[in-house]
């Protein structure tokens, strides 16, 4: 059967996430009632990974089987036309091999979370980063990114919910960087933990601020205990940047 892979990206805010619910507004669900209303009946999608209720993405992956061949330009059309009214949009579609799966053949998943550092709220960005408006120390912050590099156990770095078996993990891109008045912090793996990337932007906002100091957050990561986490940031600033395969 043919299978197909698609590329989008969407504002994560109105919606309780990726993954299908019972009675949910999902992106998932979103996308598979779009290729309803384009005649293509029970289309079930597998993203790339879940993103959580209010997380955005730039390069989300799913892929989908169908028993006929697609003409890939009208598909993409098609759907655009019913996912435009929530801020879906689908970037690429084409034919991939019959064995590709979007989650299980991800080499890295890369992430970027945006804080805007500075006293006036955003107007035009609302709901697209972190405001902070107190002066964060972003040396520090970049040095504090680099403790995450390696491979770690990130206990004290995920959700008390988080179902994952394991909650070591191998971080091979982690850099905090400005861009005018934003901070931005960017972060590559295979995989992360439930809530993983919030809670580390937390963390370095402790850093940036001065409640921790660089000692306190390498003390909370080898700890291994939830309870010592920061604040989780919001998850409006977060972005699945791309998905490397």
């Amino acid at each position: 059967m043919p299978r197909y892979k698609a590329t989008l990206e969407y504002d994560g805010t109105e919606f309780e996430g990726w993954q299908a619910q019972p009675h949910g507004n999902t992106i998932q669900q979103f996308i598979e009632k779009a290729f309803a209303e384009i005649n293509l009946k029970n289309i079930k999608i597998f993203g790339s990974g879940r993103t959580d209720s209010g997380v955005h993405a730039l390069g989300q992956v799913f892929h989908f089987n169908y028993d006929h061949d697609l003409e890939c330009e009208k598909i993409i059309l098609g759907l655009n036309h019913f996912l435009k009214q929530k801020s879906v949009s689908i970037l690429s579609l084409e034919k991939s091999s019959e064995d590709f799966d979007a989650r299980r053949d991800a080499v890295n998943r890369i992430y970027l979370y945006k804080i805007l550092n500075r006293n006036s709220p955003p107007a035009i960005q609302r709901n697209k980063l972190w405001h902070v408006s107190k002066k964060l120390n972003i040396i520090q912050m970049q040095t504090a990114a680099k403790i995450f590099l390696g491979e770690h156990d990130f206990t004290t770095f995920r959700s008390i919910s988080c179902e994952a078996k394991s909650p070591i993990r191998t971080i091979i891109h982690s850099e905090i960087f400005e861009n005018g008045n934003e901070i931005l912090y960017k972060i590559k793996s295979r995989s992360f933990l439930q809530h993983q990337v919030r809670s580390l932007v937390g963390a370095l906002k402790f850093v940036g601020e001065g409640k921790w100091t660089i000692e306190d957050l390498d003390l909370a990561l080898k700890s291994k205990e939830r309870k010592n986490c920061a604040t989780p940031a919001p998850s409006c600033g977060l972005y699945l940047e791309g998905v490397e395969y």
